[in-house]
């Protein structure tokens, strides 16, 4: 049994027990947290919303929040001297465990 769930402007494949990576929620860590937006179940066969599945709702586990590793973005116009620009990046994330799908 799947669930296709929408978070983050994103859609996730998600399984009872599997971790996946959002972008940040405002939850703390060891809450639970529920997905109303699922796109799709397959579950005794599949079903498929427009856009979303009426009952269906996806219950998760926050494990905890950080932050990626930092990247490094370097801009800079060809031929001229004084136009670089260096920048680093950290992208906030949560982290969660997916304890039930749930279909009405």
């Amino acid at each position: 049994m799947y669930a296709v769930i929408e978070t983050g402007g994103k859609q996730l494949k998600v399984e009872v027990g599997s971790v996946i990576y959002t972008e940040k929620l405002d939850v703390e860590a060891g809450a639970a947290y529920t997905f109303d937006k699922v796109v799709a179940v397959n579950a005794e066969g599949m079903k498929v919303g427009t856009p979303y599945v009426d009952g269906a709702t996806v219950t998760c586990k926050v494990e905890k929040q950080g932050k990626e590793k930092k990247i490094v973005i370097f801009k800079y116009k060809a031929k001229k001297g004084s136009t670089r620009r260096k920048q680093g990046h950290r992208q906030p994330y949560t982290k969660l465990v997916v304890e039930s799908i749930d279909l009405k």
